[in-house]
C-alpha cells in the first residue's frame, strides 16, 4: 500500500529540517544543531506531525515564532519555515540586517513570487549577507494533515475561506477569486506532496466547480512546463501509487447542510463537538466540578490541561470512531487490566522485602529475580499505559458530563430518526420546550435539521409556533433566516438529500459499565449503536469511485489535467472503478463525515479514501456562521 499523506508530509518536513538532504540512516552521527524559525502557519503544519522530542532528535535546539523577539545566535544555522507574505519577508530582511544567525535556510510553505525573492536578495546585498543565505526552497506543504487519511487546508485565518466567506450575499467577484486561489494553492501543494496527478470530478454551478477549474488549470500548466514540473522525475518515483491515478472528488458544503449541525455519537466527533479540540489537541479546564470554595475566598484558578490525541496512542486509534458507550466500557477494561499488572508489581515488592534468612525466602528470591527483572523492564510501558488511561478517563468523563447535562443521546437519536425519515416517538415541540434538554444552541441545531430534511416545509402557522418555542428557549433565530433562503435557493429542495436508512438500535442498558465500580457512571444515558449508512458526501464518492450511474452524480464534470486539450466532458474516459480517492469539501468539513468515510472504506477491501476540507468546524462554529449569514 502506498504511504499515507501524513507519512509523506512528515518525510518532507524531516528532509527540510536536515537542510533539505535526506535524513541520515545511522543515528550514531551527531545531528547538526540548528534553530527553527516558523510563523503561525508553519507551527500548525508541524505540530500535528512532529513532537518536540522528534525535533530535538533532528538537531533543533530552539524553535521560535518569526515575529517574536529573538536574540542573535551568531554561530548557528537557522531554518525558516514561513508563508511568503509581505510582513514575513520584511521580518526576514530585518533578521539579515541584524545578522542574527550564521546561515539562513529559507523554506517557503507555498511558492514565493519572483518580486518577493528580489526583496530578500536586495536586503541580503545591503546587509552584506549574501553568502549567509544558503538555500531558498519552495516546500509546497501548505496544508495540515491531521490523520493518515484526513487533511484540512488551514487553521490560522480559516474564517477567510469558511462557509460564511464563500456564501456571503455581498461577496465581490474579486474576493471570491482570492478565496478560490487560496484553496487551489493548498490543494496544489497537497498533490505535489502526494506525488500524483488526480482525475478531478465536481458538481456544476457552485464553489466546488470554481475550485476544480482553477486546480485543473494549475496542474496542467505545471505539467506542461517540463523543465520545472513538480510531477516528473525523482520526486514522482518516490510517490508512485499504483498504476492507477487517484480520483479527486470536490463536493460543496451546500450538498449536505444537516450533517455539520448533527449531534454525533462517536468518540472523536463528540470531542470535537463538545470540547475544545483542534489540531489533534484537546484543551480542558481541570477541576471544573471541584468543591465550591468557601464563601468570600477567591475562586480557585482553573488549570487548563492539554492532551494530545496522536497516532501513537493505541486506544485512540482503535476507538476514535466507536460509539461513546463502547468507549466508556473500553476505558474501564483498560483500567482493570492496568490494575492487575500494577498489583503484580506491588506483590513482588512485598515478597522482596522478606525479613529473615530462612531457606524458603532465599529460593523464592531466586525465582523472583527473573520476575522482578521483567517487571522492571515493563515499568516504562506500564507508566505510559497509565498516562493514556488517565487521559481517556478525563476526556471521556468531560464528554459524558456534556451528554448527561444536555441530554445529547436524546438529540442524537431524534436527529437520526429525522434524517432517516423514521417514525418519531415524541413531538419536536416537546424537546424544544423541555427546559432540561440541552442548550438553546442544541435546540436550534435540532430544529434546523428538521427544517432541512423535511419533505415539505412546515406550514406558516406551525412555523410560527416553533419560532415562539425557540425564542422562549432563548434561541437566536438568524440561522433559520439563512436556511430558509438556502432552502428556497437550492434546487435540492425538490429532492432533499438522502441520508440513507440510518437509524439507531438501542442496546438495552449498559451491563458492565453500570456496576458501581466503574469510573464513568453512565446511568440514564441510552446505549445506542449505529447501523452503517452513507452520508451524502460518502454516497457521492461511492457513485464516482465505483462508476455507478446515478442522477445525483451523472452530470458531474470530469477533468484530466494530463490530457493535452482540456476537453470539456462529463464522460469519464476511465471505465474502471478507482482504488484510491480523495474527497474534498469546499466550505468546511467535520469529523462526522470523516468517520462515515472511514467506515465506508472498511467495507471496501483494498480501497483507500482520504477526506479533506477547507476548514474543520464543529456544529457550534457552523451555526455561528449561519447566524452571521442570516442576520437581517
Amino acid at each position: 500500500m502506498a504511504a499515507s499523506v501524513r507519512e509523506k508530509q512528515t518525510v518532507a518536513l524531516k528532509r527540510m529540517l536536515n537542510f533539505n538532504a535526506p535524513p541520515l540512516k545511522n543515528s550514531a552521527a551527531e545531528p547538526v544543531w540548528k534553530v527553527l524559525i516558523y510563523d503561525r502557519f508553519g507551527q500548525d503544519i508541524i505540530s500535528p506531525l512532529l513532537t518536540v522530542k522528534e525535533l530535538r532528535d533532528m538537531g533543533i535546539t530552539l524553535h521560535l515564532l518569526l515575529h517574536s523577539d529573538r536574540d542573535p545566535i551568531p554561530d548557528v544555522p537557522a531554518i525558516f519555515f514561513v508563508m511568503p507574505t509581505e510582513e514575513n519577508i520584511d521580518r526576514i530582511c530585518q533578521d539579515l540586517r541584524n545578522q542574527l544567525y550564521e546561515s539562513y535556510y529559507m523554506n517557503f510553505i507555498s511558492a514565493i513570487s519572483r518580486s518577493k525573492l528580489e526583496d530578500i536578495a536586495s536586503a541580503a546585498l545591503a546587509a552584506n549577507a549574501v553568502t549567509q543565505v544558503t538555500k531558498v526552497y519552495d516546500q509546497y506543504l501548505n496544508f495540515i494533515t491531521l490523520e493518515d487519511d484526513m487533511f484540512t487546508l488551514c487553521h490560522q485565518n480559516k474564517e477567510l475561506i469558511s462557509y460564511h466567506a464563500i456564501n456571503r450575499a455581498d461577496i465581490q467577484d474579486t474576493d471570491m477569486e482570492a478565496i478560490m486561489d487560496t484553496i487551489v494553492d493548498s490543494l496544489f501543494c497537497f498533490f505535489v506532496t502526494l506525488g500524483a496527478v488526480p482525475i478531478i470530478r465536481c458538481p456544476r454551478g457552485n464553489a466546488a466547480e470554481m475550485v476544480a477549474v482553477k486546480l485543473d488549470k494549475k496542474l496542467r500548466e505545471n505539467l506542461r512546463d517540463a523543465r520545472n514540473s513538480l510531477f516528473t522525475g525523482d520526486n514522482m518515483a518516490a510517490g508512485q501509487f499504483s498504476f492507477q491515478r487517484p480520483l479527486f472528488v470536490l463536493a460543496d458544503r451546500n450538498v449536505d447542510m444537516a450533517t455539520p449541525l448533527h449531534h454525533t455519537w462517536t468518540y472523536q466527533a463528540l470531542i470535537h463537538d463538545v470540547l475544545d479540540y483542534q489540531l489533534n489537541r484537546v484543551v480542558m479546564e481541570e477541576g471544573a466540578g471541584g468543591d465550591p470554595s468557601p464563601a468570600g475566598a477567591r475562586p480557585k484558578k482553573k488549570n487548563r490541561k492539554t492532551y494530545d490525541l496522536t497516532g501513537a496512542d493505541r486506544f485512540w486509534q482503535k476507538h476514535k470512531g466507536s460509539p461513546f458507550p463502547e468507549v466508556a466500557e473500553s476505558v474501564q477494561e483498560e483500567l482493570d487490566t492496568y490494575r492487575t499488572q500494577e498489583d503484580e508489581v506491588k506483590h513482588l515488592k512485598s515478597i522482596m522485602g522478606l525479613e529473615g534468612e530462612d531457606e524458603g525466602a532465599i529460593s523464592m528470591l531466586s525465582d523472583n529475580t527473573a520476575k522482578l527483572t521483567s517487571a522492571v523492564s515493563s515499568l516504562p510501558e506500564l507508566l505510559e499505559k497509565k498516562r493514556l488511561i488517565d487521559l481517556h478517563t478525563n476526556v471521556a468523563t468531560a464528554v459524558l458530563d456534556h451528554i448527561k447535562s444536555r441530554k445529547l443521546d436524546v438529540y442524537f437519536e431524534y436527529e437520526e430518526k429525522l434524517m432517516s425519515k423514521s417514525t418519531l416517538d415524541k413531538s419536536l415541540l416537546d424537546i424544544i420546550s423541555d427546559p432540561d434538554a440541552g442548550t438553546p444552541e442544541d435546540k436550534m441545531r435540532l430544529f434546523l435539521i428538521y427544517y432541512i430534511t423535511a419533505q415539505q416545509a412546515p406550514s406558516e402557522s406551525d412555523l410560527e409556533q416553533y419560532k415562539t418555542a425557540l425564542l422562549d428557549a432563548g434561541c437566536d433565530l438568524s440561522p433559520l433566516n439563512y436556511i430558509k433562503q438556502w432552502k428556497a435557493f437550492t434546487k435540492m429542495a425538490a429532492t432533499p438529500a438522502n441520508y440513507g436508512n440510518s437509524g439507531v438500535k438501542p442496546m438495552g442498558l449498559f451491563s458492565r459499565v453500570m456496576n458501581s465500580g466503574s469510573q464513568l457512571v453512565m446511568e440514564g444515558v441510552k446505549n445506542l449503536v449505529l447501523k452503517q449508512h452513507n452520508l451524502p458526501v460518502t454516497r457521492i464518492l461511492d457513485n464516482l469511485m465505483e462508476m455507478k450511474s446515478n442522477p445525483e452524480t451523472d452530470d458531474y464534470r470530469y477533468f484530466d489535467p494530463k490530457m493535452l486539450r482540456g476537453s470539456e466532458s462529463s464522460i469519464p474516459r476511465n471505465k474502471n472503478p478507482f482504488q484510491e480517492a480523495i474527497v474534498f469539501v469546499v466550505g468546511g468539513g467535520n469529523y462526522i463525515e470523516y468517520q462515515n468515510l472511514v467506515d465506508y472504506a472498511k467495507f471496501k477491501q483494498g480501497k483507500k479514501v482520504v477526506y479533506g476540507c477547507s476548514e474543520l468546524s464543529n456544529a457550534g462554529q457552523f451555526i455561528k456562521q449561519l447566524s452571521q449569514l442570516g442576520q437581517k
